[in-house]
């Protein structure tokens, strides 16, 4: 992606030097191209970079040289960033509620819980299979931030196992009100590590897909961990 930026502060080419270098040392960046003349420079980046992070290469917020966007874009392109980020789990996400909710329509009447046992079931299901597809590349990045992983590794190996046989269970209405037991303390002990993580802003990857995808280690993996906790207490307490 390709965006155009007002810079002020230009008065020469060793100015216009100095901003390319600065901005060609963020790792994302791929090109740069500065005029001091029309107060622009325009970034080539392989994933969307935000004003701040721009900024602080070119020496912080008290540098001469100031960076500025359009802020409609600017945020534009954050969602767009977002999304093509997150896209795997969006999609995830999305396939499950549908094939879910197609379930229900078919039959006479929606029931809730039944709804909520089935996407947990699908949940868990498409996780496991992520994780499964590289398990011990999953255990080492399970165990850079689990609470459990860190001091007994197998734990990370034993995890996913876990997830397959709550999805299964979730599936064939399996011992409910255990399962979801199981569910609730399974979960609870795994979003700890994520929330020590997001809150020291730790730049891990995510295993929750396994080594597939990519995935940065942020609040969405909270909110993921959360929505298993709620659906898991809401059935548990309607038994």
């Amino acid at each position: 992606m390709t965006h155009t930026y007002q810079l002020t502060g230009m008065t020469c080419t060793s100015c216009e030097a100095k901003v390319k270098s600065s901005l060609l040392s963020l790792s994302d960046v791929t090109s740069v191209e500065v005029s001091k003349n029309t107060n622009t420079v325009i970034i080539s980046m392989e994933k969307h970079i935000s004003l701040p992070t721009l900024q602080e290469a070119l020496g912080g917020p008290t540098s001469k040289y100031q960076i500025s966007a359009n802020q409609h874009n600017e945020t534009s392109e954050q969602v767009k960033s977002w999304i093509k980020t997150y896209k795997p789990i969006l999609l995830i996400f999305g396939y499950i509620i549908i094939a879910t909710f197609i379930v229900q329509i078919i039959q006479s009447s929606f029931n809730f819980m039944q709804w909520m046992q089935h996407f947990m079931a699908g949940f868990f299901l498409i996780f496991s299979f992520f994780k499964f597809l590289n398990l011990s590349g999953f255990a080492e990045s399970y165990a850079m931030y689990d609470i459990i992983a860190k001091r007994f590794k197998a734990w990370a190996f034993i995890y996913a196992f876990i997830e397959l046989g709550l999805g299964l269970a979730y599936l064939i209405h399996f011992q409910p009100y255990i399962i979801n037991i199981i569910t609730i303390i399974v979960m609870s002990i795994s979003i700890i590590g994520v929330l020590q993580s997001v809150l020291n802003k730790k730049k891990i990857q995510c295993a929750c897909l396994g080594t597939v995808f990519n995935l940065p280690m942020s609040t969405v993996t909270i909110i993921e961990d959360a929505l298993m906790i709620a659906m898991s207490g809401i059935m548990l307490i309607s038994m």
